[in-house]
């Protein structure tokens, strides 16, 4: 664990980052409150999550299957409504833990996942909120749907294998501005009659709500960094 770990404050921080997303989101007039911020707990324990828990937070983010299934059986056991979103990419072969396990897959995008995701969520009588993820730099080593192709993924969700599509994902090249991403993922959106936009991280997040992010996936601004 980082020497400065201990000096966190989850629960200050989120408190914190409430106020500068109402404050951004209402420059663009907008209500900041209608937008949840997903606590990513990547690689944190229980430890560190329970203050977000016993101060009444319930989004939270994991970006691994295997991860979450080690923490967050027993953490929502204990604390009914959590909201549990699936931020990072996910094997096919992963998808019945992570319908299980999550209420939320935010990285959905392509055919062999949709099939199987429709599969689990038959098989088990579970239906997780589902997110397309697109790849708006169209960049080659990570994961997500050109925006060329988003519309034709999006009918074949609903309409091949009978998926609602709640929402669109994206996470902008890191040496690129951010602002004309979260614009292109809300006009795919608004076209394909989407509702929802993840979109923002702790870098960015301002920008997103002002752009139109119903949600906000933040992980080190609110629990410090990472443990290696």
């Amino acid at each position: 664990m980082p020497q400065d770990a201990k000096a966190v404050d989850p629960a200050a921080n989120l408190a914190r980052i409430g106020v500068r997303l109402n404050a951004a989101a209402g420059d663009a007039g907008r209500d900041g409150a209608k937008i949840t911020v997903i606590a990513v707990a990547k690689k944190h324990g229980p430890e560190r999550i329970l203050p977000l828990l016993e101060a009444g937070h319930r989004a939270f983010g994991e970006n691994r299957v295997q991860e979450a299934a080690s923490k967050w059986p027993a953490l929502k056991a204990r604390f009914p409504g959590v909201e549990l979103h699936l931020v990072g990419p996910l094997q096919s072969n992963k998808a019945k833990e992570a319908v299980a396990l999550f209420d939320v897959i935010e990285t959905l995008d392509r055919t062999k996942l949709a099939r199987a995701i429709a599969a689990e969520m038959a098989a088990q009588g579970r239906a997780p909120r589902l997110f397309v993820q697109v790849n708006t730099g169209e960049e080659p080593q990570k994961a997500g749907v050109a925006p060329a192709d988003v519309d034709a993924f999006v009918a074949e969700c609903r309409g091949e294998h009978g998926l609602k599509i709640e929402g669109l994902m994206c996470i902008p090249p890191a040496d690129e501005a951010p602002a004309p991403h979260f614009a292109l993922l809300a006009k795919i959106a608004g076209r394909n009659r989407i509702d929802f936009l993840s979109m923002g991280m702790s870098g960015d997040y301002e920008t997103a709500a002002q752009l139109g992010a119903t949600h906000v996936r933040v992980g080190t601004e609110i629990f410090g960094p990472r443990p290696e």
